[in-house]
């Protein structure tokens, strides 16, 4: 037995290892609390940085030591010459690239690295770009330094033209590099801007990256980095400030207007003045949901009854965005509508040599969807290619490439078939609205959205003149949009798995609901209906809340405005 070592067993070396996590904690524990009392006392001197920094080389991610050396250098500020704050300053940058050699991707320590660079008497910018290029080589995903360079190249006046060629130079190392995709997306338009669409490319250029971007997704058909970016070149323009609709109801004194970006009329923003016969009137902002936040459309009732006399309302939010509907004297609503395109709601115009580039495009997609079947980011990005190109004429086969992508990637089932959704939700408000357009009195009024396999609703905000709609039939869990549905009167909503009806709420002139076939368990959910005041049929038929005891009585109740439940005459 003498000359051979022991070896400790599993217990003793668990045991070990515990008594060895104490200590340090221990020791940790101490450090901190020394330096908090010190904070405390405001003690700021050498022993708090000298004790922070042993704390922080173990751990760069405790947040508050970074503070602390923060405010102890703020502190030394006070005292200490421009030269020796710049060597303190140079040391702390040292520091800090050493905690970062332990995690270079801790918040804290890049943070900090912005601060000491700001507060620096004479910072080294050139050195810091080296610092960035060094990380970026090691690790080119580390978006903590992406985030950071961006911040040296903003304070160095760095020219977004050499920015861009640095990211030209990382994807052509590597396609996978997504920060470099990203950082390209932000530097473009700032070089080459659309002079006539905000946030977009000129044409020339934007036709370059397509072809970039098209090698790159043919390289590594896998890596989505390419193919995320090709959606963003597929964006649209931001859309400019409109008033889209105005609606005048004389009955209910109340008038509803859309813009083409959600506006915040909460107090202390801008507010659109409402002229009656080019005189301005008081009245009350609210949106479809009842508050004063975020909306796209909007509600205004009036103080006074003067719409009944009204030939002229005109909603106006400034001197270039305005809107007017004149008024006949025998008709108790009008309205005004932007004229625009239908199919310019939801695709961007294209020119005839971009429409050709996505044309070929499509064309290439679709032969490399037959070489990768299950590619997902390919199905996708063939979907997207057919809405910009004719959303319409390619709805058929865009739904049949639906139905391949929740079969190859069911993971995200729920996310395609909301996307599904909106694509289809699309189409039939631009049928709708070119319906409207020929005049049809019918296409005008109502709707026909059942059958549709819709799993969210989108876009109601277009279709807040409809009286009527059919929604029966399709997979809905929720009505939610529907309360910007301001002059619907007839709503069908049969067959789906609804459980959440409070969208529902304050809809002024819905007089018929039908709810069949659902998932309606409680009396509570119907309670959101109270708001409906003209509401006088409910159709609530094989839902389990009809099989509450004294159903029909706590129906009459909860919604005493009711004169038809399921059928019968109340």
């Amino acid at each position: 037995m003498h000359g051979r070592l022991k070896v400790k067993t599993t217990a003793e070396q668990q045991e070990a290892k515990r008594k060895e996590r104490e200590k340090k904690l221990k020791l940790f524990t101490a450090g901190t609390n020394k330096v908090f009392e010190k904070r405390k006392n405001k003690e700021f001197d050498g022993e708090i940085l000298e004790v922070s920094a042993q704390l922080l080389s173990a751990n760069p991610d405790f947040y508050t030591l970074w503070n602390v050396r923060k405010e102890t250098l703020e502190a030394f500020q006070q005292t200490k010459s421009e030269d020796e704050m710049q060597e303190i300053f140079s040391k702390e940058l040292g520091f800090i690239e050493a905690c970062l050699r332990v995690n270079p991707k801790s918040y804290g320590a890049w943070h900090h690295r912005c601060w000491v660079m700001d507060h620096s008497p004479h910072p080294d910018w050139e050195q810091e770009l080296k610092l960035c290029t060094m990380y970026l080589e090691y690790d080119e995903r580390n978006f903590h330094c992406w985030d950071y360079r961006r911040f040296v190249v903003a304070r160095s006046k760095v020219p977004p033209s050499e920015e861009l060629q640095f990211t030209a130079t990382k994807i052509s190392s590597n396609f996978s590099n997504y920060s470099s995709w990203h950082y390209r997306s932000k530097l473009l338009p700032l070089l080459h801007p659309d002079q006539e669409r905000k946030g977009r490319l000129q044409e020339d250029v934007l036709l370059q990256e397509y072809d970039l971007v098209q090698n790159a997704f043919f390289t590594d058909p896998n890596d989505q980095s390419a193919w995320f970016y090709h959606r963003w070149l597929l964006g649209r323009s931001e859309k400019p400030m409109s008033i889209q609709t105005l609606c005048i109801n004389r009955p209910l004194n109340q008038l509803m207007t859309t813009f083409s970006r959600p506006v915040n009329l909460h107090p202390g923003h801008q507010r659109p003045e409402v002229l009656v016969n080019g005189g301005v009137v008081k009245g009350k902002w609210k949106n479809s949901r009842g508050t004063t936040n975020h909306s796209i459309m909007w509600i205004f009732e009036l103080s006074e009854n003067v719409l009944r006399d009204a030939e002229t309302v005109e909603v106006r939010l400034d001197r270039n965005v305005s809107r007017m509907c004149q008024l006949s004297k025998d008709v108790l609503e009008g309205w005004s509508r932007e004229e625009q395109e239908a199919r310019s709601l939801f695709t961007a115009e294209l020119s005839d040599e971009k429409s050709e580039l996505l044309k070929s495009e499509l064309e290439s997609c679709q032969q490399l969807q037959e070489l990768e079947p299950e590619n997902k980011w390919c199905l996708l990005t063939i979907i997207l290619l057919m809405r910009a190109v004719d959303p319409l004429k390619h709805e058929t086969e865009m739904l049949r490439y639906f139905q391949t992508l929740l079969t190859q990637d069911p993971y995200r089932q729920n996310y395609f078939r909301d996307l599904r959704s909106k694509f289809v939700m699309e189409n039939a408000i631009m049928r709708h609205l070119q319906g409207s357009t020929q005049g049809s009195e019918g296409t005008q009024r109502s709707l026909d959205l059942s059958g549709k396999e819709l799993s969210t609703l989108h876009h109601l905000h277009h279709l807040s003149s409809l009286q009527s709609i059919d929604i029966s039939n399709n997979q809905l869990a929720s009505l939610s949009g529907a309360n910007q549905l301001f002059c619907v009167s007839s709503l069908v909503a049969d067959g789906n798995r609804l459980q959440d009806i409070s969208h529902l709420a304050n809809l002024p002139l819905l007089e018929s609901l039908s709810l069949k076939d659902n998932q309606i368990s409680t009396l509570s959910q119907l309670q959101s209906l109270s708001s409906c005041t003209a509401l006088r049929s409910l159709d609530v038929s094989n839902n389990a809340v009809c099989e509450v005891p004294d159903f029909t009585s706590k129906v009459k109740e909860i919604l005493p405005q009711i004169t038809t439940l399921n059928g019968v005459t109340l």
